[in-house]
């Protein structure tokens, strides 16, 4: 019998059913070994030597493969094809080895994009040794994070600034600081346009161009009294015109690379408003069915054989005109690309469409569609301007109409963007140099500049990818990290601010450990980490270059005097705290700062305890969620929040309402919650827990919201999860502490 060892559970049954008799197909369930958590469990001064251990709930797990180890004729190892499937593979090999497991038994590496029959027989026909330069890589970011973790965070909760800190999420929780700053110090500046309501027949808008022969850009009418001078001149009600010029031209636009993980992330994030962390569960459950490749890369190429099926798909379905006369070739950007073979794509390409229901297939929708939009003919557009001149003045206007003539690639698929929106088609009737015009309505509008806007969780991971800092496996970790450790919180349109802790941590590590939050040092030690993949970069150098300056920094930071520290926080959150720039004490005429607290922080008067004056400091901006605690929907309903969450109220019947607040709930959401609230949804079974052998089921309501329960154990959930998280949340679940009384 060969034993072939995967991750996951679900992708062993589909892998369990290509292969058929004489193949036994396991999973490990994820890492099954990491650093002991605790101070000292990585020796600096014996070459950064590790100390592993057994993870919770994974002695089960190997104690299975252990069993199926001792009755195989070969091992092959089959975790993920990037950094963390190489270490799991070698922890593995290394358990079975420290343990005189394998005895004469030979053990393979493989490794498959895509979980095909095609592909996974192709992958154990080539199988290859353990990558010893991965493994080493893994162990670099390993044990940085470890060090960062266990030498820097004891430094921030001893003074009450933060509860940790980490390599990467403290520069993507900085990056959303300095664009609140940037909020904050902005100065919106008044500017003005003017347009026209044209007609020669048909109607049609235009832009003022240019006023006495000076050209008007985007700001260069800065008042209304500019205004009322070009309306005077201009003159009213009907003025005649003629059209000076006329510009045509042909354009085209190119469809988008399919998809990478990064921007996976975020057109699921701007089309299906999925976090980071849900577009990664579900994309992991679509590629563990065989329906879509590895998830996880920074690659745009596709296989000769995907561009053959899709090329074949779009002449079937779309015909000879949709198709380039060769294939759209898509160069990686990212240097460390290596990792990965392809992009994102279906497994498949023909008019059989897997199955599939909620989230999982609009997922598979968008990602089909972006991957056969890649491969067809660019979209074509005609773009007419004309600039029309008033008669006897020295006033010109500027027309322009857009149309596309020809689909393209737009058929199946357009792109959206952060903060922008594509042109749209706009048409001017026809028109040549010579032509009458009649100008109806002059329209002046004044505008305001308008901040940076806050960050997205796409638009962040687009930052952080542009910066060269954060891998494919590691943007929906560093997106749900920062909210976790409450550093900061999304507003009602989706967008990052920073929390005070996030705040307090960034103007800290900003001052004392300014290298640790440069984007440039951190992009540096991505790019180290991919030398020592490659193979160009060696382990202990790679984690001296990193460790030794940080190491400095700690020490420096150690001997700071908490009042410094108090005074850098200050300096930094001025303007933020005291946006009026008024900090002065309303009872005793002291000057108002941040204090800290295990609390949390507050304001308080710098002649304390004399003076006893706080205040609160709110999370909240003024643009973000309402926190109205209470709010009349009308027909005797009520939207409240409570010492469980928001709910609503019809004075008999109380229902949870966790997904809204006062500015999302309407009246037909609270209705429609009330005419539910006594449908008790049935289990859902997400599979076995392999520690306990017990079925895990998941429960869409209950009394606190949705939750997964086996043997006993409930953990609450914001939706239903994979297998593998259901697991590490049931066998993670602390225990609640009693006190005994006397």
């Amino acid at each position: 019998m060969n034993l072939l060892i995967v991750e996951s559970p679900s992708k062993a049954k589909t892998i369990e059913k290509y292969l058929g008799h004489g193949w036994r197909v396991i999973a490990s369930v994820g890492h099954v070994r990491d650093l002991v958590p605790e101070s000292g469990s990585v020796n600096i001064e014996k070459d950064f030597e590790p100390k592993w251990q057994i993870m919770d709930g994974k002695e089960k797990v190997l104690k299975n493969i252990i069993d199926e180890v001792k009755k195989a004729d070969a091992v092959y190892l089959a975790s993920d094809p990037d950094r963390e499937g190489e270490a799991i593979a070698w922890h593995i090999m290394d358990i079975l080895t420290q343990r005189n497991v394998l005895g004469k038994v030979p053990v393979y590496r493989v490794a498959f994009h895509e979980i095909t029959k095609r592909a996974v027989t192709e992958a154990l026909e080539h199988p290859r040794e353990i990558d010893d330069n991965l493994v080493n890589a893994y162990m670099v970011r390993r044990i940085l994070d470890y060090l960062i973790g266990f030498e820097i965070s004891p430094l921030t909760q001893r003074r009450n600034l933060g509860k940790s800190v980490g390599r990467v999420q403290s520069v993507a929780v900085k990056l959303v600081v300095d664009r609140e700053r940037e909020i904050d110090a902005f100065k919106p500046t008044e500017y003005w346009s003017v347009s026209a309501n044209c007609t020669n027949g048909e109607e049609f808008s235009s832009s003022l161009l240019s006023y006495n022969g000076k050209k008007i850009e985007k700001m260069t009418i800065e008042n209304k009294g500019q205004v009322d001078e070009i309306l005077s001149n201009i003159g009213q009600p009907i003025i005649n015109a003629s059209v000076i010029d006329i510009n045509k031209k042909n354009t085209s636009r190119k469809p988008a690379a399919p998809f990478t993980t990064s921007t996976l992330q975020q057109e699921a994030a701007r089309k299906l408003y999925f976090s980071s962390k849900k577009t990664m569960q579900v994309a992991q459950k679509l590629y563990e069915q065989g329906f879509i490749t590895y998830m996880r890369t920074d690659a745009t190429n596709l296989s000769v054989d995907a561009v053959n099926e899709i090329r074949n798909y779009i002449n079937s379905n779309y015909g000879q005109s949709f198709l380039p006369k060769s294939p759209n070739i898509y160069v990686t950007k990212s240097k460390n690309a290596q990792e990965a073979h392809e992009a994102i794509r279906p497994t498949h390409f023909d008019n059989n469409k897997p199955d599939l229901s909620g989230d999982e297939a609009k997922l598979y929708l968008l990602i089909w569609k972006r991957t056969i939009a890649c491969q067809m003919i660019n979209a074509e557009f005609d773009s007419v301007s004309a600039d029309i001149k008033l008669d006897n003045k020295n006033i010109i206007f500027h027309s322009v109409g857009t149309t596309k003539t020809f689909d393209g690639f737009t058929r199946v698929y357009t792109e959206d963007r952060d903060d922008d929106t594509d042109d749209k088609e706009s048409k001017l009737p026809k028109l040549n140099i010579g032509d009458k015009i009649q100008i109806t309505e002059i329209l002046p509008e004044q505008h305001f500049t308008q901040p940076p806007a806050r960050y997205t969780e796409a638009s962040l991971v687009k930052k952080l990818e542009e910066l060269g800092i954060g891998r494919p496996s590691t943007y929906a970790t560093i997106m749900s990290t920062i909210v976790d450790r409450k550093y900061v919180e999304q507003d009602k349109q989706h967008r990052f601010h920073p929390t005070i802790g996030g705040w307090i941590v960034v103007a800290y590590l900003s001052k004392y450990f300014s290298e640790l939050v440069d984007v440039n040092f951190t992009a540096k030690t991505e790019d180290t980490l991919d030398d020592v993949s490659n193979g160009d970069k060696e382990k202990l150098p790679a984690l001296r270059e990193f460790w030794n300056p940080t190491k400095d920094m700690i020490d420096s930071a150690k001997i700071i005097k908490t009042t410094e520290i108090i005074d850098t926080i200050n300096e930094f959150m001025n303007n933020h705290l005291f946006p009026d720039g008024n900090n002065i004490c309303p009872t005793c005429h002291g000057k108002l700062g941040i204090k800290l607290s295990k609390f949390g922080a507050f304001i308080g008067c710098s002649n304390y305890p004399t003076c006893n004056y706080t205040k609160k400091i709110s999370d909240t901006p003024e643009n973000t969620q309402s926190d109205k605690s209470e709010v009349d929907l009308g027909d005797g309903i009520l939207f409240k929040v409570g010492r469980f969450g928001p709910y609503i109220t019809d004075g008999i019947k109380n229902v949870s309402a966790k997904k809204y607040n006062a500015e999302t709930i309407t009246i037909d959401i609270a209705r429609e919650l009330l005419n539910n609230s006594g449908k008790k949804a049935e289990p859902i079974k997400i599979g076995i827990n392999p520690k306990t052998d017990k079925e895990i089921y998941f429960y869409p309501t209950g009394r606190y919201g949705a939750y997964i329960s086996s043997n006993r154990v409930n953990v609450s959930v914001s939706s239903q999860p994979d297998l593998e998280t259901a697991i590490d949340l049931i066998n993670n679940k602390q225990p609640k502490k009693f006190i005994k009384k006397k």
